[in-house]
């Protein structure tokens, strides 16, 4: 079965260019126009990820990603893309912050939306059951795409999870930004990119005393410590 993709932004014209395009490629998609809708249906489980433009009528793409996240239900962890305006890097941050998975600056062409997509899905995608990577207190579970910080399930997005897990098998030595970006998001890292950071930041913050393990190198990288 092709992903479903739930499209939102208020251009008519360029949804429609861009459905026809996902629907060549072998995606199913949704297209809205508003923020209320595109927040409703990311959390109605009938989407495999989400596409939101920031810019949008009655809630903005920013408040619809942060009312996705905050939500209590099951489907609150859909990988979503948001589309910023070239430049923007207040939009990108804080959607960055609130749980994007990942950004395309606009105008974007729809080949490189569609690589995008399917990098995020490859790596959401659950394989056979297994057993954990385990460093110190953090258990993680590639497969079934679940994390664990000393028992306690932590609800990390699609790229927050790959990050962590670039990491924990790298447990012990420096990973630069560039390996991190190029394994977890399946894209170069940007000059002046700051979503490593920010991503990192938000696993920091999740893990709580756990933050301490992940150590920023200056100039390099990130090293995950091995108690």
């Amino acid at each position: 079965m092709s992903a479903q993709v739930l499209l939102a932004d208020d251009d008519v014209e360029l949804s429609g260019m861009l459905s026809e395009y996902l629907e060549r490629e072998g995606f199913g998609v949704t297209a809205v126009h508003d923020g209320e809708a595109a927040a409703r249906l990311a959390l109605s489980g009938g989407y495999q990820i989400v596409v939101l433009d920031v810019m949008m009528p009655k809630v903005d793409g920013i408040e619809a990603l942060r009312q996705i996240r905050q939500s209590s239900l099951p489907f609150s962890r859909v990988p979503v893309i948001m589309l910023t305006a070239r430049g923007d890097d207040v939009d990108r941050i804080v959607g960055l912050e609130l749980g994007a998975d990942d950004y395309v600056p606009k105008p974007c062409t729809p080949r490189e939306l569609v690589a995008r997509l399917r990098a995020i899905l490859r790596r959401a995608q659950p394989g056979s059951d297994g057993g954990p990577i385990e460093v110190g207190p953090i258990a993680l579970w590639p497969e079934k795409r679940r994390v664990q910080w000393r028992g306690r399930e932590l609800h990390l997005t699609s790229i927050e999870f790959n990050v962590l897990e670039v990491l924990m098998r790298n447990a012990g030595r420096v990973v630069s930004k560039q390996e991190i970006s190029e394994s977890a998001l399946g894209r170069p890292l940007a000059r002046f990119d700051r979503s490593i950071d920010v991503h990192l930041s938000s696993i920091r913050q999740k893990l709580g005393d756990g933050g301490k393990l992940i150590r920023t190198v200056r100039g390099l990288g990130y090293h995950l410590v091995k108690e």
